[in-house]
């Protein structure tokens, strides 16, 4: 009996051991418990408001307007102002054809623009406004300094104007890329920066930042394909700004021309139609068609059916590409033209000209 008793004794101190030790453990506050949750720390420096507030005033919504009523809706950007006037740059299909423009800014404050000039190649329009309408001016970068991997971001108004001053972020995902434009019947390439921050419709004319607040490029969806998600393209502000003075004062943009009518000579239906020939080994380059009298291919002795291969010794891939290296040279410049004729290889000089 002494025994049980004994035993019973023992177990209620046991229990009563741990329950005080469970008691003194759980109210001991330099005790660590694991978690199995993770601990994230978000510093400021995860953050881009810094770069956001450098270049977030200098962004205003444009409105283009036909005969009172608002026909499109993009964005810009202050890059220059002085004690009357501040000039917004955006993209020229923004603007095109409009009777009246207005730009609003970031403080709801609406503003008549007047249209100065633009070029539909370059997709740029340049815009004066009175400098009391322009809150902040954007600073310009160097997009060849920036590298794939870059955080890039994107200030405008995507799909209506409620949605104005949206910032989206991503990085570049191509540096310069080379993209064929379809733009109504013609077509031509264009060199871009490649991004994949969100670029939506009204997103067009705004500006690519960089990391530091400045802008290094223009957004445009003149570029992008309906069919591809996560890939927005923008001009580089060094393209942007080539022709800025000219454009400020509503001088045109003369590019040069060699004066044909050409096809690819992947476009069989066309050349068997035209009744133009190709060798079979001839897989890249352009088909002449026709020759302008008068014109630079004229002068330098270029004949219908000559398929022109290379300039510059560089390989013409098709008449999109060859406008696209053309574009790099001015009116007044010579290039040399390679040329299969009949079956032979010949060069031509050209010295270049204006559109006639």
């Amino acid at each position: 009996m002494r025994e049980k008793i004994l035993g019973i004794i023992i177990i209620l101190v046991v229990l009563f051991g741990g329950i005080m030790g469970t008691l003194y453990f759980t109210n001991d506050k330099d005790v660590l418990i694991p978690s199995s949750k993770k601990n994230v720390t978000i510093s400021e420096s995860d953050s881009i408001h810094e770069a956001v507030d450098k270049i977030y005033d200098a962004v205003v919504l444009i409105t283009s307007y036909q005969n009172g009523q608002a026909v499109s809706s993009g964005s810009g950007f202050v890059y220059k102002k002085d004690s009357k006037y501040a000039y917004v740059m955006t993209n020229y299909h923004v603007v095109e054809d409009a009777s009246e423009v207005k730009i609003t800014n970031t403080a709801e404050e609406e503003a008549s623009a007047t249209y100065l000039g633009g070029d539909s190649y370059a997709d740029i329009a340049v815009l004066k406004i009175d400098a009391d309408a322009a809150l902040e001016v954007a600073e310009l970068g160097d997009s060849t300094a920036s590298r794939i991997g870059d955080t890039v971001f994107t200030v405008g108004t995507p799909l209506a104007s409620e949605y104005m001053g949206t910032v989206t972020k991503g990085i570049i995902s191509g540096e310069t890329r080379t993209i064929e434009v379809n733009d109504g019947n013609t077509s031509y390439m264009m060199e871009a920066i490649q991004t994949d921050a969100s670029i939506n419709p009204g997103n067009s004319g705004g500006p690519l930042v960089n990391i530091n607040g400045e802008v290094i490029g223009v957004n445009s969806m003149k570029l992008a394909s309906n069919e591809v998600e996560g890939m927005g393209f923008a001009i580089p502000i060094e393209v942007a700004m080539a022709s800025i003075d000219k454009l400020e004062n509503g001088e045109e943009i003369e590019r040069p021309v060699l004066g044909v009518s050409m096809y690819d000579v992947s476009n069989t239906i066309m050349l068997y139609r035209n009744n133009l020939r190709l060798d079979d080994d001839i897989t890249s380059g352009v088909v002449v068609a026709e020759v302008e009298n008068g014109s630079a291919a004229d002068n330098a002795g270029i004949e219908r059916n000559d398929v022109i291969t290379k300039m510059n010794g560089e390989t013409v891939k098709n008449s999109s590409h060859l406008k696209f290296m053309l574009y790099k040279h001015e009116v007044g410049e010579t290039i040399k033209l390679t040329i299969n004729r009949d079956g032979k290889t010949i060069e031509k000089e050209v010295k270049l000209t204006k559109s006639m």
